[in-house]
């Protein structure tokens, strides 16, 4: 069935007898691209190689020629087809390269190296960046269609490390032995929506409301990033946004900078964390009291209690064993945002205050396919990756190539 696909598919690309257009056409810079000959193209298409005719054209003013079908048929600069360039970044984008391959051949018969599917994945991964930041500035000029109002839009931000090659670290300071760095920060953000709640009186997400963006790159530039996003999504018809974030002083400068007056709130599963330090630290050797003071501790950030919390920690000086430097670090981490950690008011408001959404998008849009044993990145060839990954888990796939399709 392929081989007979393949035949009528060759014949129906040539229908056109190879796009003549006559003896010239005009150049962009008004000079003329005069017809030289016909060349044939080698093309691998997802029903197997085809043989495309095409009508050369050359302007002897710029030194440079084209065939004017392969725009058409987007192959210029590729002896792929859209079809094959789609199903090689789709793979590349969910496996390493080199099992990326062998799928293809497994599946439908296609045989392309290892290295063409990370190239074909790398620049198609360019391609959806490039798609997003044009959605963006669209956001920006107000040229969207209207959307839906909603009620709560939250924006989630966090980072994790992920592995790169050494000339990506050159001159950065990491928190091995060494004191290389071996890894590069991805920032990744989510926007999600909220209209509802359950049956017990629990904020639920919207179905299908989750859309992520993330990139290796500067607080500044990732602020700017997801900002964006956030208009894309409707958010200056949101009744309120909120951003949900694990502490870090970086997430709450672009919070202030690019969400001024949304509702900010500190992950209450980070806020956990942070206690439990001083609880690992100070009563480690006894289960027991370790259990019940963070349960403690526990009890007090849940009812938005912070200060409590911190006059706890600096209760810890005057145990034997006392570590003063993780005491006041942590001391210090809940008083910079006790008044993120109101979690009593936030759930009275009906709002989420965990985000567990970002964590888990964290580990599927970068840690399963970027941190894996023994691999190591470019910063360019993380953020291609990041890219696609990050349109196929926000459901825009489709979106993506229709935008191809008609550009």
């Amino acid at each position: 069935m392929h081989g007979i696909g393949r035949r009528m598919l060759e014949m129906f690309v040539n229908a056109d007898g190879g796009d003549y257009r006559g003896r010239t056409i005009p150049c962009e810079k008004d000079h003329l691209y005069e017809f030289i000959e016909y060349r044939d193209k080698k093309l691998l298409t997802v029903l197997g190689s085809v043989i495309v005719k095409r009508a050369y054209y050359y302007d002897r003013e710029c030194k440079g020629g084209y065939c004017p079908k392969d725009r058409v048929m987007d192959i210029e600069g590729t002896s792929y087809s859209s079809g094959v360039r789609r199903m090689m970044s789709k793979v590349g984008a969910y496996r390493p390269f080199g099992l990326g391959h062998e799928d293809l051949y497994e599946l439908a018969d296609i045989r392309v190296s290892a290295k063409e599917v990370e190239r074909i994945s790398h620049m198609v991964g360019g391609q959806a960046e490039a798609f997003h930041v044009a959605e963006a500035e669209a956001s920006l000029s107000g040229n969207i269609i209207p959307i839906k109002p909603v009620p709560k839009m939250y924006v989630c931000v966090d980072g994790t490390g992920v592995p790169v090659v050494k000339k990506e670290t050159a001159g950065r300071k990491g928190k091995g032995a060494d004191g290389q760095a071996k890894t590069r920060e991805a920032k990744l953000g989510c926007v999600f929506t909220q209209t509802g709640f359950d049956r017990e009186g629990l904020p639920v997400r919207d179905d299908d409301s989750t859309s992520y963006t993330g990139a290796i790159e500067t607080a500044a530039v990732f602020g700017t990033r997801v900002y964006r996003e956030a208009l894309r999504r409707g958010m200056n018809s949101a009744g309120e946004v909120i951003m949900i974030g694990d502490g870090a002083p970086w997430i709450w400068n672009i919070a202030d900078e690019q969400f001024y007056g949304a509702t900010q709130i500190v992950d209450l599963y980070h806020a956990r964390e942070h206690y439990w330090n001083i609880a690992k630290a100070c009563f480690g050797q006894n289960k027991d009291m370790l259990h019940q003071w963070a349960e403690e501790r526990r009890n007090e950030l849940d009812a938005g209690k912070p200060e409590e919390v911190i006059d706890a920690i600096n209760r810890c000086s005057f145990l034997p064993g006392y570590d003063r430097k993780i005491c006041e670090r942590e001391a210090g981490y809940f008083e910079k945002n006790k008044e993120r950690m109101r979690y009593a008011d936030f759930r009275k408001r009906g709002l989420f205050v965990g985000s567990g959404v970002l964590e888990a998008g964290c580990r599927t849009v970068v840690g399963q396919r970027l941190k894996q044993s023994g691999m190591h990145w470019t910063v360019r060839g993380a953020n291609s990756i990041i890219a696609l990954r990050c349109n196929i888990m926000s459901n825009r796939w489709e979106d993506f190539w229709e935008h191809r399709a008609a550009a």
